[in-house]
């Protein structure tokens, strides 16, 4: 069976189809973005923050070690980013049928029909992605190839709803790890990461995760300080959640926020936010500390985001911390004097470098 990549300027793409295939009359509509990592795709579409998105993989073979079992149902998941695949459909170029890791337990292919998720293959995703880059992200719809483009065809944007609502949690809940507390952090979940959540407990951090709406002000437990996660789309849709860290500002709390929590820390300090031409979405991403009191040091993060930081509004006692070394855009901004700070990238990097991964330190030292 064929299906087709549709996109909102007429451009189609007729491909095979290798995952859930959609009735005839079916379609399923996204924001069609790119991503240049090498590795880590079942981590990758199991990322809350691809919640709406339509994946090009530019990297030509994808499925070569397959999936390690199924994701986890409940709680914090050992091997994926969640419990879910998140994205809508997925292109690539080639897909690798005959996958071998010794803890596969299943086929990119198998994984996907699971979870109900479109693929197409066969497809010169470098050239997709080349338009892309010209023309930035847009819209688009996998269709079956029978579908064609008209003036009369619609196309659902994603970041016209509040994504963070559908992926967040829906009630309050305690983690603890396995040691020692160290301290106790207030997490407001947006679409967090699992291994964010990891990173916090094998450093022995307990954590209490709130959905993204929860008031942290009604917060009746001790808590140290208030971590803001990653999550998808636009961050002016969030607004509970920047009313909260608005709080925690008054409160005078140490506040640390990734991806998404960075935006929304511009935000509640009085920023404003902006969409990137086509985003950040890979494991290399050369991202500058500007303001190291050892000389200014470039890290390798990995990155998936649509949205930036407008530095030209942050407010009296604000920097930016982190600028990305291929455009300049901020990556992590830093308040003067309080302990609030945040970064736009991935320092748990799961795919990806650890060269990052010292701020949950860093976090945790001010919080004790």
């Amino acid at each position: 069976m064929n299906l087709k990549l549709i996109l909102k300027d007429g451009h189609e793409i007729v491909g095979e189809s290798f995952g859930f295939s959609p009735k005839k009359g079916d379609s399923v509509d996204g924001e069609v973005v790119f991503n240049t990592g090498m590795v880590g795709y079942p981590e990758t579409f199991t990322d809350p923050s691809y919640r709406g998105q339509i994946l090009v993989l530019t990297y030509p073979m994808i499925g070569n070690y397959g999936v390690a079992g199924e994701c986890d149902e409940s709680g914090v998941s050992k091997r994926f980013e969640s419990t879910k695949i998140h994205l809508r459909g997925l292109i690539i170029s080639e897909e690798c049928e005959a996958h071998s890791h010794w803890e596969a337990k299943k086929s990119l292919a198998a994984f996907l029909k699971r979870h109900k998720i479109p693929a197409i293959k066969g497809v010169d995703t470098r050239a997709l992605t080349q338009k892309l880059r010209e023309h930035g992200v847009m819209l688009g719809k996998i269709a079956h190839e029978s579908v064609h483009f008209n003036k009369n065809t619609h196309f659902e944007d994603p970041n016209a709803t509040n994504l963070v609502a559908q992926v967040s949690v829906k009630k309050k809940s305690v983690l603890k790890p396995k040691g020692k507390v160290k301290a106790t952090v207030a997490l407001i979940d947006c679409g967090i990461k699992h291994n964010i959540i990891r990173n916090f407990l094998e450093r022995g951090v307990r954590v209490i995760r709130l959905p993204w709406n929860y008031d942290l002000s009604t917060v009746k437990e001790k808590y140290d300080g208030v971590f803001v996660s990653n999550g998808p789309g636009d961050p002016e849709t969030v607004d509970k959640t920047a009313e909260s860290v608005k709080w925690a500002m008054k409160e005078n709390k140490v506040i640390f926020g990734i991806c998404l929590g960075s935006q929304v820390m511009g935000l509640a300090a009085g920023a404003k936010t902006y969409k990137l031409k086509y985003g950040h979405r890979s494991a290399n991403q050369p991202c500058t500390d500007i303001i190291n009191d050892k000389g200014q040091r470039c890290y390798i993060t990995s990155q998936n985001h649509g949205y930036a930081v407008n530095e030209k509004t942050l407010p009296k006692g604000w920097k930016v911390w982190f600028r990305n070394a291929n455009d300049g855009t901020v990556e992590g901004i830093k308040h003067t004097s309080k302990p609030w700070s945040s970064v736009q990238f991935h320092p748990e990097a799961s795919p990806g470098p650890e060269d990052a991964a010292y701020l949950f330190d860093k976090f945790i030292d001010q919080m004790i």
